[in-house]
C-alpha cells in the first residue's frame, strides 16, 4: 500500500492482480466445490473488511528528504517534489494535480493534495521518538460521497541517510488503526450476467465477461471489467489510461458469511489480502 495513492481500503484497496488461482490464494477450497459452478449469487450482499485480518506483501516504501526536496522512489511513477510548504504542480497524478509538503519538525511532515482549487487529500507522516515507527493519519476527500480519514503505521525496513529527515529510508506497511467505518463496507448485486458494485460511494454496473466500464465518482477515471474467477468468485480489473493498475478477487467461504479479497497491483507487485465479513 502506497502512502500517496488515493486512499487505504475503499479505493487504494481496490487495487490488484491475482496471478495464481483463487483456490490457492485463499484456501477457499471447499466454497469451490460446493457452489453450483458459475453461480455468483453468494457475493451478493454488502461486506465490511475486517482490519485484522489485513496483510502485505511488497518491497518497502521508500522516502527521501533532504536539503529541501522530498522523492518517493516507489511511488506510481517515482515522485520528486520541492518541500518548502508551498503548493507545486506535479504530473501523472490521477488524484491529484498540485502538492505542498512541509516539515513541521524533526520527526513531523506534512502532505497537502490540490485537484484544480479544491483541497482533495491530506497526510501527516510522524516518526516515532527509537525511530523504528512511522504513523500516517491521512484525511482523503478524493472520494466526494465519503470522505476517509484513518491513520496506518510503518516499521522501518532500512535507516534514514545521514543529514536527511527522519522519515527518509525505507518502511514497511503494518497495520491500518483508525478507519472510516462506511469506507469498510463494499455491496454487490448480481442481477442475471451484471454485477453492480458500490465503495465510498464510487459505483459501477459491468456486464461479467463484457468490456471495462466507468467507476462513477471516480475521479481519477477509473474503469473496470468483471469475470468470474472459479466456480462461485469475482475477478475485478481496474485500469487507467488504458493500463491495468490492479485486479480484486473476492471468493466467498462456504457458509456465506465470510469473503477472502486478494488484492495485488501488476505495476510494483504488491499484494493485500483480507476478510471482509457480511453485514447482517
Amino acid at each position: 500500500m502506497r502512502l500517496t495513492t488515493s486512499t487505504a481500503i475503499a479505493a487504494a484497496l481496490i487495487l490488484s492482480l491475482g496471478a495464481c488461482k483463487a483456490q490457492e490464494s485463499t484456501g477457499n477450497n471447499e466454497a469451490a466445490a460446493t457452489a453450483p459452478a458459475g453461480d455468483l449469487s453468494a457475493i451478493d450482499g454488502t461486506w465490511k473488511a475486517d482490519l485484522s485480518t489485513l496483510k502485505f506483501e511488497q518491497k518497502p516504501d521508500e522516502f527521501l528528504l533532504k536539503d529541501g526536496k522530498y522523492s518517493c522512489n516507489t511511488c506510481i511513477p517515482p515522485l520528486t517534489a520541492v518541500a518548502d510548504g508551498q503548493f507545486h504542480p506535479v504530473a501523472d497524478r490521477p488524484y491529484y494535480d498540485s502538492l505542498s509538503i512541509k516539515a513541521v519538525d524533526d520527526k513531523t511532515v506534512e502532505f497537502h493534495r490540490k485537484k484544480g482549487d479544491a483541497e482533495v487529500s491530506t497526510n501527516t507522516l510522524t516518526v516515532s521518538a527509537d525511530g523504528n515507527t512511522l504513523t500516517n493519519k491521512f484525511h482523503d476527500a478524493t472520494t466526494p460521497n465519503t470522505p476517509i480519514d484513518g491513520s496506518t503505521t510503518l516499521k522501518r525496513a532500512g535507516p534514514a541517510p545521514e543529514g536527511a529527515h527522519a522519515i527518509s529510508g525505507q518502511w514497511q506497511p503494518e497495520h491500518i488503526g483508525d478507519y472510516t467505518q462506511d469506507a469498510l463496507n463494499t455491496t454487490y448485486k448480481v442481477e442475471g450476467n451484471k454485477v453492480t458494485s458500490s465503495v465510498a460511494g464510487q459505483t459501477y454496473t459491468a456486464e461479467i465477461g463484457g468490456p471495462e466500464v466507468p467507476i462513477a465518482n471516480d475521479t481519477g477515471g477509473t474503469t473496470v471489467k468483471v469475470a468470474r474467477e472459479g466456480a462461485n468468485g469475482l475477478s475485478e480489473t481496474f485500469s487507467r489510461g488504458g493500463k491495468v493498475v490492479g485486479i480484486v478477487l473476492t471468493i466467498p467461504s462456504a457458509d456465506g458469511k465470510t469473503v477472502a479479497i486478494v488484492s495485488t497491483d501488476p505495476r510494483d507487485g504488491s499484494k493485500s489480502t483480507w476478510t471482509s465479513t457480511k453485514s447482517e
